[in-house]
């Protein structure tokens, strides 16, 4: 009889925890580009949203900052549902996560566009209409 434990888990849930691993890697590429538009911006520590009325680059560092921020708020459910999902569908899981993972590159590069339509964007397609 083996360690308690063994076979509880497929050998491919090592891909869930690659793409976990690569999320988190993903979420300091973002954290470092706020750190940019921080300095390009001029808004400084611990301020974590500009003010209009302060600063006339407000809302171009505040979609930078949002784009991080909601991805920062759906991180601890994406986690949860892959580490559950993963028990029983590794593979579905881990790609899955990858998929969640480009499209939240495209939602952060294009709301930090300045432009808070474009997180709706992948390249040259568009998922939400506004009726236009």
């Amino acid at each position: 009889m083996g360690a308690a434990g063994e076979g509880f888990l497929a050998k491919e849930y090592g891909y869930v925890v690659l793409v976990l691993v690569f999320y988190c890697f993903f979420n300091f590429w973002m954290a470092f580009q706020v750190g940019k538009a921080r300095k390009k911006y001029k808004v400084f520590y611990p301020t974590l949203y500009a003010l209009e009325s302060e600063n006339k680059d407000a809302k171009l560092f505040n979609c930078v900052q949002r784009g991080h921020q909601n991805s920062l708020e759906m991180m601890p459910m994406l986690f949860i549902l892959m580490i559950l999902g993963g028990m029983r569908h590794p593979c579905i899981s881990a790609g899955l996560g990858m998929g969640y993972i480009v499209t939240r590159y495209f939602y952060f590069t294009g709301y930090s566009s300045g432009d808070p339509q474009k997180r709706l964007s992948i390249g040259p397609r568009r998922f939400c209409r506004d009726g236009n």
